[in-house]
């Protein structure tokens, strides 16, 4: 198992960028969720003046195109990505020269077979299964069942809140990709270090440097 500090983009990225320039961190995951075509193209500009020299997994979205991922792969060294279910997408993506790199992530839908079928396995988001657990039995149930049937290839690492809220899109939910503290992550002990994979990635909003505490806490609860 490994976990990797992450550049998130549902919010502004660029105090990240200075920290990993600061903390002279060469690995990071690069999670492109909030950027259009040339918000990407920006913040891979800003990449290039970091100490970054790999980025082992990435969050794509289905506005991406092939070369995208061609220049991550040959710059970055990256080696899986993940992607919503096309039931939660607005394109119909295809990536024909990576769908073994390519995995599907539980996110508001359950995992469906069919799909995983046609891709590198899955992204399974461990905050989300957990949610699925307290709200929805027969997501959490029908998610259960596809990881033990296919290989999980690379896992997101968010927040568990201890009471249920309303998110943004007006959604009750206990998970969260802003961290209040570093209990936040305790939900993660009941799960088999088995679903855990060699590509995490905290997916939260919070600067690097709480990150990097959350990953050394992570890690010190499941070696308990």
């Amino acid at each position: 198992m490994k976990i990797y500090p992450t550049i998130t983009t549902l919010i502004d990225y660029k105090g990240k960028i200075e920290e990993i320039k600061a903390l002279k961190l060469e690995k990071v995951c690069v999670f492109f969720t909030g950027l259009n075509k040339e918000e990407r193209k920006e913040l891979m500009n800003e990449i290039k003046k970091t100490p970054i020299k790999e980025i082992p997994f990435c969050h794509i979205r289905d506005d991406m195109e092939e070369q995208e991922l061609d220049f991550l792969v040959r710059n970055y060294n990256t080696q899986v990505f993940n992607i919503h279910s096309l039931k939660d997408c607005f394109n119909n993506y295809d990536y024909p020269n990576y769908r073994e790199k390519v995995c599907i992530e539980n996110s508001l839908h359950a995992l469906d077979e069919e799909e995983i079928k046609n891709w590198g396995g899955i992204c399974l988001d461990l905050s989300h299964l957990e949610n699925d657990r307290l709200t929805d039995e027969e997501s959490f149930k029908q998610n259960l069942k596809m990881i033990n049937e296919y290989e999980v290839q690379c896992n997101h690492i968010s927040a568990v809140k201890d009471k249920i809220y309303t998110n943004k899109e007006g959604l009750k939910r206990y998970d969260a990709h802003d961290a209040n503290e570093l209990n936040d992550f305790n939900y993660l002990k009941q799960y088999d270090k088995k679903l855990f994979s060699n590509f995490c990635a905290m997916e939260i909003n919070n600067d690097i440097a709480f990150q990097l505490k959350a990953i050394d806490h992570i890690n010190k609860i499941l070696n308990e």
